[in-house]
């Protein structure tokens, strides 16, 4: 990496860092939420008295990322989407016994039977009859398995998958390195079959993936960044199929230089994507200038 860019990447996150803080209380309400152990049900954020508007007549079920958590991986989405009048939701899954806040950890077709009990529970609570996903990492990718093995596809209308590993990951190179490793690939299975279920060839994706991408009826996007480390090579987490919307948020923004995380937390260009993904009627363009919006 050149020198340069070394002080331009930290350099263009701390900006659009400071954007994203730039919002409003509805932010500063989630994280005093969080810090008092509960989600933001004041201003719509888990509230199950919330009604979809006809401007937004399907609640948006946010699915966090492997090591996140209903709350923690929300801070800045969920709080973005209730101030444009979403009912929004969010679920812990994949949690394993005697480990507190960090979930996704557990087996992905276990914690895909989660979020189907989760979405039931949402739209008998709303009324509605369908929902709207949005995912970070393992969260944009773990739903397709709902949609093509449980039922979920008859009641989910968009899939918005922020960096999602949907055909998995290896780490920048680093999972080639399990076989010299003896036990190192069952050690993981074992005590984190969520991580081991991720690495690129796995026998979970491999059936994930057999026969497409796709599941007829939902409407996909994957935003991406090519600055991701964590989901490697970035192109990998593309979608292909009918209904499919692939999206790189540096097409959008040239500028921005977020990666992994800082797409998911905090980033509100790529947040403005999600927006018009879930409104496509009502989309408007996404530049630098939606950092501010």
């Amino acid at each position: 990496m050149l020198p340069w860019k070394r002080v331009v990447r930290p350099l263009a996150a701390l900006l659009l860092a400071v954007a994203a803080v730039v919002v409003p209380a509805a932010t500063a309400s989630a994280a005093t939420a969080s810090a008092s152990g509960t989600a933001a049900t004041s201003s719509g954020w888990n509230d199950y008295a919330c009604k979809p508007s006809a401007a937004h007549p399907r609640p948006v079920v946010l699915v966090h990322g492997t090591f996140g958590n209903s709350v923690d991986n929300w801070l800045g989405l969920a709080p973005y989407l209730t101030s444009r009048g979403y009912c929004v939701y969010s679920l812990d899954y994949g949690e394993l016994p005697g480990v507190p806040l960090f979930h996704g950890l557990g087996p992905i077709d276990k914690s895909a039977a989660q979020l189907s009990a989760f979405v039931d529970k949402v739209l008998t609570a709303t009324g509605a009859a369908e929902a709207d996903l949005v995912g970070h990492s393992q969260g944009g990718m773990m739903p397709r398995y709902y949609l093509k093995f449980l039922g979920g596809a008859a009641k989910v209308h968009a899939l918005v998958g922020i960096a999602p590993d949907n055909h998995g990951t290896d780490l920048d190179g680093l999972t080639n390195l399990l076989p010299y490793f003896p036990g190192a690939e069952d050690l993981l299975d074992a005590a984190t079959p969520g991580l081991a279920d991720q690495i690129v060839g796995s026998d979970f994706l491999t059936r994930l993936n057999a026969g497409g991408d796709t599941i007829p009826g939902v409407r996909y996007t994957v935003i991406a960044t090519r600055y991701d480390e964590v989901v490697t090579p970035w192109r990998t987490q593309y979608l292909s199929g009918a209904g499919v919307r692939n999206v790189l948020l540096q097409d959008l923004c040239p500028l921005d230089l977020s990666e992994h995380l800082a797409i998911g937390l905090f980033d509100r260009i790529a947040f403005h994507e999600v927006a018009n993904a879930l409104d496509p009627a009502h989309a408007t363009a996404t530049t630098c200038a939606s950092a501010l919006g």
